[in-house]
């Protein structure tokens, strides 16, 4: 990848972090504090759990990113820490550790952005590809805690137009 490309990628990614992120907060503020252990089944992360993967693992990614290198023992998504009681928390700690940095990524060079990075062995691209990564993964997540929000006892905000809970609102200008 040149450098311009990477920068192209850098502006294009980080416009569409800073809308998803706004979604994903509303995502993340409708989980009902009430039934954070429902799980749709054994295997599944509860609610409550799979919310704090999603602030935890995002922030870590972009952590990674701005870094220009994936530190695996920096990955505390996986288990909620003590501090961590309410969803209320996460949506504090998204806002702090992943929202309010999305801005840092335009500090990136070209260079930097360019510059094949290594994913844990497994996979060798230039920083910039990780910006979409960080974006799919998060959406991913997104639309697996949708679905738990109505059994858990939560309202499905509206995400790319409305939902039964909150229908689409037309504009001013339509």
């Amino acid at each position: 990848m040149k450098p311009e490309h990477a920068a192209f990628a850098r502006d294009f990614f980080t416009e569409g972090l800073q809308q998803e992120a706004k979604t994903t907060r509303n995502v993340l503020n409708a989980v009902p504090a009430t039934k954070n252990d429902y799980k749709p089944d054994p295997k599944s992360r509860s609610g409550f759990e799979l919310a704090w993967h999603i602030a935890a693992s995002d922030s870590w990614f972009l952590d990674g990113i701005l870094k220009g290198a994936f530190d695996p023992s920096g990955d505390k998504s996986n288990k909620v820490p003590a501090e961590i009681r309410t969803p209320g928390d996460i949506v504090a700690f998204y806002d702090k550790n992943y929202i309010a940095r999305i801005p840092e990524l335009s500090k990136l060079t070209p260079e930097q952005l360019a510059k094949v990075t290594d994913f844990f062995g497994a996979f060798q691209y230039p920083l910039a590809v990780y910006i979409g990564w960080l974006s799919n993964h998060s959406i991913h997540h997104r639309g697996q805690l949708c679905a738990y929000l109505r059994p858990m006892g939560g309202k499905v905000p509206s995400i790319y137009g409305g939902s039964a809970d909150e229908p689409f609102q037309m504009g001013a200008n339509a």
